[in-house]
């Protein structure tokens, strides 16, 4: 059995094969430029050829591709775009006008100008993946699944925080279903709000013909991701109760998680935090007494705190198990390096990066009975069980 996972990041697009008949730590893997660092490329490209550019196809992460746009737009050269596309920048088409970008229809393409580049957004390529594989011999033609994550701020109303509208929804879902995997869905359950996991969904459909039968699509939101994956790290899979801090490209996310679920978080732009100030929010989730308001005023995403009993997270003594504990990971989890926290470095299954791949998977079996079995005997072959804090 075989599931395609792809973790979508700002920097990277990590990805991972799962095969029921190897060790996890076998499984193949790729780390290549996300999507939207790739459209920043050829963007930028443009820029230098002073070509007018086309945007088309599906919503998707924004970050360096709009800045690249941005520059374009001020190099004095066109950016037109067909709705879907333009909602990469923003939901609100108004928004993403006054940024320059000409919203345009179908129909409205044949009268552009001569030599336009046009550009194809989304952020789940699998034709390029299956040929990337395919390139070393290894077909994905007969997946049982495929699991993809990307961040979704949710499609906030005019003249309402995106920032504050995530973390209205993070709220009510974790009040309704208090596990990492709660954020994950099947492509037909996705909420109408995440237009970005939508978008995803319909990419997908129009690949689908790469694949010999139908194949159920499970997309989850890549900070839960990200944290669940780091659970089956041997360390941290031990406590009982942990704060998991994922110092991602551009975002850094951290959940406070025991025995009752998920007892607190919060989200910031890694851009905006160094050692101290990191040190700081980690300290106040751990004890509780950190609030929406420190993070949101900071220009960050905001917190939730919902359990009451403090977690101390003493320096670790060098040695597993030895109780609550602060526990990093991420692509610039350095800038932990140093810190007076000393927390653990997690490393699940020997690869840091494949940390959402990972919760993505454990997120299927959660939705998917049918192939859970496979996956739960790998997590146990490999010595790693669901943590506490995932059962139920």
């Amino acid at each position: 059995m075989q599931i395609l996972t792809v973790d979508i990041g700002t920097g990277t697009q990590d990805i991972y094969l799962y095969d029921s008949r190897l060790d996890i730590e076998n499984g193949l893997k790729l780390v290549l430029p996300s999507p939207t660092m790739i459209i920043r490329r050829k963007l930028q490209t443009a820029t230098r050829a002073g070509l007018p550019v086309l945007l088309t196809g599906f919503t998707m992460g924004g970050g360096p591709n709009q800045w690249a746009a941005e520059d374009h737009i001020r190099a004095g050269l066109s950016v037109f775009a067909t709705p879907d596309a333009a909602r990469s920048f923003n939901d609100d088409l108004q928004a993403v006008e006054q940024m320059g970008v000409q919203v345009i229809h179908q129909d409205e393409i044949p009268a552009l100008p001569p030599g336009t580049l046009r550009l194809d957004l989304y952020d789940f390529d699998l034709s390029s993946i299956a040929s990337a594989f395919s390139a070393f011999g290894v077909g994905l033609e007969n997946l049982e699944a495929v699991a993809v994550a990307v961040f979704d701020h949710g499609n906030a109303p005019r003249d309402y925080s995106d920032r504050q509208y995530r973390f209205d929804y993070l709220d009510k879902r974790i009040l309704s279903h208090n596990r990492l995997s709660a954020f994950a869905y099947l492509s037909e359950d996705i909420p109408p709000i995440m237009t970005r996991l939508e978008a995803v969904a319909r990419s997908f459909q129009g690949q689908s013909h790469i694949l010999t039968k139908e194949t159920p699509l499970v997309v989850m939101d890549t900070a839960p991701a990200a944290v669940l994956g780091a659970t089956f790290d041997p360390y941290v899979s031990s406590l009982a109760r942990v704060l998991i801090a994922n110092v991602g490209n551009f975002h850094t996310l951290a959940f406070r998680l025991g025995p009752s679920g998920i007892e607190g978080v919060f989200e910031h732009h890694t851009g905006l935090l160094d050692q101290k100030k990191l040190d700081g929010l980690l300290l106040a989730l751990a004890d509780g007494s950190l609030t929406h308001q420190d993070v949101f005023k900071d220009h960050g995403h905001g917190a939730l705190v919902y359990g009451t009993e403090a977690l101390p997270i003493p320096p670790r003594e060098g040695r597993e198990g030895i109780g609550p504990g602060l526990v990093v990971t991420g692509p610039r989890r350095n800038m932990m390096r140093g810190s007076r926290l000393k927390p653990y470095f997690a490393v699940p299954f020997g690869d840091m990066m494949l940390n959402g791949c990972f919760g993505l998977l454990a997120a299927a079996a959660d939705l998917l009975p049918g192939l859970s079995g496979p996956i739960q005997q790998s997590l146990r072959e490999a010595g790693r069980g669901i943590p506490p804090w995932e059962v139920g």
